[in-house]
């Protein structure tokens, strides 16, 4: 088993963490206040490919591997938490629309993505249940050539900032759960959409809101996919974000450990640096430990579609574990400093509670550990 990346891969890398470390973690923390993800600096990072690289390139994509997909939103990661939600919600709708748009709309938006220009939204969860996703009550009536869209989707990403999003509305009354269902691309700024943004514990640059649709007339052709197969083609693209979201996770941890690392050298008590009590670089060594594992399950799920093997278990494992991992990486980081880490000065707060978000978006660990359970035992670990 080979586990190195090619040159090109490291090249890549490197671009990107070199613009990290310029661009993107010195206003990590203001980028909080301001509650905004600056368009002038995804245009900056569509310049260099760093959004959605493995998009084909007959769209406007790169062409490249879900790997490489995966440096990307590691490295941007390791910079700002918030800012590669750019990357993993370009990668997901970007698949979901190559693979399953018509062709004309699948040129129009993937080239805006991967281009930094536009911002395409997830719009699934409701407010009746997040994790039951399939159970929809936002509805679309059929109108002559058009439909009318009805209904409320909430905690939604970027609710506030994207410029278009994928909505999943039920289509056939007669059906229930995930069969009725279909999907629409839909510009944020139709007739008939308002947002909301919610005032959340992390995240506050990306922002998490509810869209409201009334009577949004839709035509026809802006579907995605099969009518009434919508559900599955999302939960199909799952499979792949559950591997970035991973990565996202544990690259903000690595930062705030390699800062630790940093702290306990320099940090001085009873005669010499504290790194020689081992109490202290403990924690710091089973953190690496554990996100060092976390992170070769991330890229092995990625390799894994690249060789269009199943994964949708090892997806499921990497967004259960990996934001957990995470977490407690970042607590013993924070612990380390002391005090100086309680402060809001330094990034680990806000590090802390960001990946929290991210226990819990995107399918609780309890979903993802039924997901593994039903793929090792079949649909008897399904509840009724």
């Amino acid at each position: 088993m080979d586990f190195s990346f090619s040159d090109e891969q490291r090249a890549f890398q490197e671009t990107i963490r070199r613009f990290g470390a310029e661009k993107l973690a010195p206003r990590y923390q203001a980028r909080e206040k301001e509650g905004v993800i600056d368009r002038d600096l995804c245009r900056e990072m569509g310049e260099l490919g760093m959004i959605a690289p493995e998009l084909p390139e007959k769209f406007g994509g790169m062409g490249l591997d879900s790997v490489t997909a995966g440096i990307a939103i590691e490295e941007v990661a390791r910079a700002d938490f918030n800012v590669s939600y750019v990357q993993l919600i370009g990668s997901l709708m970007g698949t979901l629309i190559a693979q399953h748009a018509a062709e004309d709309i699948a040129h129009r938006v993937i080239a805006d993505i991967c281009a930094g220009r536009s911002i395409v939204a997830l719009g699934l969860t409701e407010p009746r249940g997040g994790s039951d996703a399939a159970h929809l009550i936002l509805r679309a009536r059929k109108d002559g050539g058009d439909f009318i869209l009805n209904g409320e989707k909430t905690s939604i990403s970027l609710a506030d900032q994207a410029d278009e999003i994928v909505v999943f509305t039920r289509t056939n009354e007669a059906e229930d759960g995930a069969r009725g269902v279909s999907a629409f691309l839909v510009p944020l700024d139709a007739e008939g959409i308002s947002t909301t943004r919610f005032d959340d514990l992390g995240s506050g640059a990306v922002g998490r809101g509810s869209v409201f649709f009334d009577d949004v007339r839709v035509p026809a052709d802006a579907m995605i996919g099969p009518e009434n197969q919508g559900f599955r083609v999302v939960m199909q693209g799952f499979d792949y974000s559950r591997a970035l979201i991973g990565l996202q996770c544990i690259a903000c941890a690595e930062a705030s450990i390699e800062e630790a690392w940093e702290y306990v050298k320099e940090r001085e008590a009873f005669g010499g640096p504290i790194a020689r009590f081992q109490g202290v670089t403990e924690p710091l060594a089973e953190a690496e430990t554990l996100l060092y594992a976390a992170k070769l399950l991330c890229y092995k799920t990625l390799w894994l579609r690249d060789q269009g093997e199943p994964h949708t278990s090892e997806a499921a494992m990497c967004k259960w574990w990996a934001p957990r991992v995470a977490f407690d990486a970042i607590h013993n980081a924070l612990l380390v400093h002391g005090h100086y880490g309680y402060s809001r000065e330094l990034p680990h707060q806000q590090r802390l509670r960001d990946v929290l978000g991210l226990q819990i978006g995107d399918g609780t660990q309890q979903i993802q550990k039924m997901i593994i359970a039903r793929e090792k035992i079949g649909r008897i670990a399904v509840p009724y």
